[in-house]
């Protein structure tokens, strides 16, 4: 998911991306085993995306933006509810009765965060940050999400430093996991 631009204009895209999975999930049967293959390959994209953003977003937003603080919490707190959702329906097949129901929730959960980034979030940060430093931010987006992880870790922590420091070896575990047993290819 290398695509360019500032950190605005790259998490953007990411929202996009996973909102055209959900997409592709909500337009199968119940039951069918694409929602399981879809529902991977968000979890794969929502956690690079997340590890991404609690590494270099809310540190940003703490420091640049007036309240930043408080939002950055609000994000983490979704972060954490939506990471909780998608290690239940990692255990879960397409078939299990959770399936429908975890991913539901997960659609709920990211729509709404997506919202509050987009029309809170991101503006305020924008405002509050040169171009430069969002192109650099961008550029330190594109490298996280090459090395995060691709399977949630609820219990991992979201913030610096130790965040960082964790998961490029974390991440490598799970690609390592990833290609073993095929998850993530493309449906």
């Amino acid at each position: 998911m290398a695509h360019g631009g500032d950190i605005i204009d790259e998490l953007t895209t990411d929202h996009q991306e996973v909102e055209e999975l959900f997409t592709n999930i909500e337009k199968l049967p119940s039951g069918e085993s694409r929602r399981k293959q879809y529902a991977d390959q968000v979890t794969m994209e929502l956690v690079r995306h997340s590890v991404a953003e609690e590494a270099y977003l809310y540190p940003a937003v703490r420091e640049h933006v007036p309240g930043g603080e408080a939002l950055a919490e609000k994000e983490l707190g979704d972060h954490a509810a939506a990471e909780r959702t998608m290690k239940d329906l990692e255990g879960c097949a397409a078939d299990d009765p959770r399936f429908d129901a975890l991913i539901a929730g997960l659609m709920t959960e990211i729509r709404q965060h997506v919202a509050d980034e987009e029309s809170n979030l991101f503006p305020r940060l924008r405002q509050a940050c040169s171009a430069e430093m969002l192109n650099d931010l961008g550029d330190k987006v594109q490298k996280a999400k090459k090395i995060a992880p691709t399977r949630p870790h609820p219990s991992a922590p979201d913030t610096p430093p130790a965040n960082k420091l964790l998961a490029p070896g974390v991440g490598l575990v799970d690609r390592l996991r990833d290609a073993l047993s095929g998850r993530g290819k493309d449906v």
